[in-house]
């Protein structure tokens, strides 16, 4: 009991962190309303803290099949640190946000092709918005998309050479999978595969709808709020890793559908020998 109340407080702490990293980065000139970071952050680490020191599941799923949920974690962490560098870079800029903006704007400039994501972020700014601006937001897709692809890649091998998610022994799709319900909807395994690829072709998609839908809705969302450095590392970041997100867990539902057909064809081979030996 005390190592999961240990254990729910540290998820916990580390998830208020990532809600006040942007505020703890960038200069206090940045940050309008540190009430609004606190209270955010307060709210999340106690959603984390309640949900890990339950023994009963409510929402996060893969619970207790690291390390998919550490992975997006390390992910979020990232995307929003290396946001916040780059946003800081232009008030406040240090040897670290210097090394942040080059590395963005290598990668944004390598990302920005005929039709990629980063091009599209790019298009959907309005053509008076001062080039710097759109330079940062380049820099910044740039730089979530290559985390976010990261974690992707990392995650497939950790699927083929760490054999997840059985070598942290038996998977509980209850507890795992809390908002999936096995006992209803036909076969489980066809469940499994359709969501798994319904998430992994959203996932894939939503990266070039999302700038297209906000070009299109330009008279109701105006893309130059991406000026204020808080909104565009929270916009960027969500653009880049919830699709990652929604891919690692496709990934994952279509991991497990494989592995119940597998346990349920060694179960009917065992079946015909024992008929056989019979």
């Amino acid at each position: 009991m005390f190592a999961r109340i240990t254990g729910a407080a540290i998820r916990g702490i580390m998830v208020a962190m990532l809600f006040a990293m942007p505020t703890l980065i960038l200069p206090a000139a940045a940050t309008e309303s540190p009430e609004i970071v606190l209270f955010i952050a307060l709210l999340g680490s106690a959603m984390a803290f309640s949900e890990y020191v339950s023994h009963f599941p409510s929402f996060v799923e893969f619970r207790n099949a690291p390390p998919i949920n550490r992975m997006r974690f390390a992910a979020a962490a990232l995307t929003v640190g290396a946001l916040s560098l780059l946003a800081a870079h232009p008030q406040a800029p240090t040897g670290l946000t210097a090394l942040v903006q080059r590395l963005g704007g290598w990668l944004g400039s390598q990302l920005d092709f005929a039709y990629s994501p980063v091009q599209l972020a790019v298009l959907m700014m309005p053509q008076q918005v001062p080039e710097a601006t759109v330079l940062m937001v380049r820099d910044a897709a740039g730089l979530a998309c290559a985390i976010a692809g990261a974690a992707i890649a990392v995650f497939a091998l950790v699927i083929r050479v760490g054999n997840w998610p059985v070598g942290n022994g038996a998977f509980n799709v209850w507890v795992n999978l809390p908002l999936f319900d096995p006992t209803t909807g036909g076969d489980v395994v066809q469940r499994l595969q359709r969501d798994g690829r319904i998430n992994i072709v959203a996932g894939i998609l939503l990266p070039f709808a999302m700038p297209a839908a906000v070009k299109l809705a330009s008279g109701l969302v105006d893309p130059g709020m991406l000026a204020a450095p808080h909104v565009l590392i929270w916009v960027i970041s969500a653009w880049a890793l919830v699709p990652a997100s929604m891919i690692m867990r496709g990934m994952a539902m279509l991991r497990i559908s494989g592995l119940i057909a597998q346990k349920r064809r060694a179960a009917g081979r065992d079946a015909d020998a024992a008929m056989q030996t019979a």
